[in-house]
């Protein structure tokens, strides 16, 4: 199904699909981008054009969810959350997990399905500042649509393999954290100079701070 849409519609799949998702609409984003980066691997699609629309997505569909929580609250859970499958004791759930672990959850709620989805809502509802918000969920969408892709440019024609492998929870845990390691590692490697330039920058101005 999903090859058929890309077929059709090609990188508008990624975008609409993504945005949707995190309007609480179900779409396997996960399932989508690792294609995605099959097709790359193939040559039907551009990696870095793959990982830009897969981010515009992803942020301007939660950046609506944030501004719904802001604007209606509580509210909108109450009277339109049983039709996006978000019912106000799932909502009450997520706000337990900001409680334990902070704005930090914004950012590796991505990689967690059930919950990503309640993340830029209760951000909202809260009325966590902007600036804050985006600091945490613009950087973890970042990573998130890094993540996929990248593993289905990398594994090619067994792209399938990761998810079959990862209905396992114990395993699907374990190639997160790979995941996280590889890209990081593939990130640093790539863009060292850059970086490098960046942490020279960075002692500077604590030096004439200092």
């Amino acid at each position: 199904m999903i090859a058929q849409w890309f077929e059709q519609y090609g990188y508008w799949v990624l975008f609409i699909g993504l945005l949707l998702e995190y309007i609480a609409l179900p779409f396997p984003g996960e399932t989508t981008m690792t294609y995605a980066g099959f097709l790359s691997y193939s040559g039907y699609l551009s990696w870095p054009i793959t990982v830009l629309v897969s981010a515009a997505g992803t942020t301007i569909g939660i950046s609506i969810t944030y501004w719904i929580g802001r604007r209606f609250g509580t509210a909108f859970f109450d009277r339109f959350g049983k039709y996006l499958l978000l019912p106000p004791a799932k909502l009450q759930k997520a706000g337990g997990w900001f409680n334990k672990h902070g704005n930090k959850i914004i950012f590796i709620a991505y990689f967690i399905p059930g919950l990503r989805h309640f993340t830029g809502y209760f951000s909202g509802i809260v009325r966590l500042p902007f600036r804050t918000f985006a600091l945490y969920a613009y950087s973890g969408a970042c990573f998130w649509v890094l993540t996929f892709p990248t593993l289905g440019y990398w594994l090619g024609p067994n792209w399938e393999l990761l998810h079959k492998l990862a209905s396992h929870p114990k395993i699907r845990i374990f190639l997160i954290l790979a995941a996280v390691v590889v890209v990081s590692v593939w990130l640093g490697i790539k863009f060292r100079k850059q970086l490098a330039e960046l942490l020279s920058q960075t002692v500077r101005w604590l030096n004439r701070k200092l």
